[in-house]
């Protein structure tokens, strides 16, 4: 009977000493949830968004671009990143026309015009638009410039065509750089 309560509370003090070392971790993770799933900034970009159920259009051309291990690797990027509807908006056959093995060069293009190298938090680029006046820009992977601008209480990006999509969830860290997630697919010119 006295072996068993020893082992026990052997056991509990083990379990406690376990949970005071994994909840300092765990409260350390602090989550933002896109497309039903948790997004995890100890995770890289291809980690979490692989889990978003609005991004696998993404996901998938972001695969079928030879982008995975680019993503992947140590950054830091930010990534402005359209949902599943946002790539539904664009005119049809057109994901399907870019996710064809021969215009693979035209989807890198579209995908690395979403990608800047850094990190920019929403509070970095409007601290950025303000000091420009109203408007600013960041050079893309892709090597053209997005616009960024503060318009009835959010943030939004301008490609070079001229066309608008709003960042609707900011902030979402990853472990080599940022997530915003957008409501439309930026063109390049």
């Amino acid at each position: 009977m006295k072996l068993s309560t020893f082992v026990r509370s052997g056991l509990a003090a083990a379990a406690l000493a376990v949970s005071a070392v994994a909840l300092p971790t765990i409260a350390k993770e602090m989550t933002v949830e896109v497309g039903c799933a948790p997004m995890y900034p100890s995770k890289n970009i291809i980690q979490n968004a692989v889990n978003s159920k609005d991004h696998t259009t993404l996901v998938a051309a972001v695969k079928a671009a030879g982008l995975v291990d680019t993503l992947s690797g140590k950054g830091p990027f930010t990534v402005f990143a359209p949902t599943n509807d946002a790539f539904a908006k664009l005119p049809a056959g057109t994901v399907d026309t870019l996710l064809k093995p021969e215009n693979k060069d035209a989807l890198v293009g579209v995908l690395t015009y979403h990608v800047v190298p850094g990190r920019y938090t929403a509070k970095d680029i409007m601290a950025m638009v303000k000091k420009d006046g109203g408007k600013t820009t960041l050079k893309t992977v892709e090597g053209e410039d997005l616009t960024f601008e503060s318009k009835d209480g959010a943030l939004w990006v301008w490609d070079s065509k001229g066309n608008a999509a709003k960042i609707t969830i900011k902030n979402v860290m990853q472990s080599n750089g940022v997530i915003h997630v957008i409501d439309a697919v930026l063109m390049h010119g």
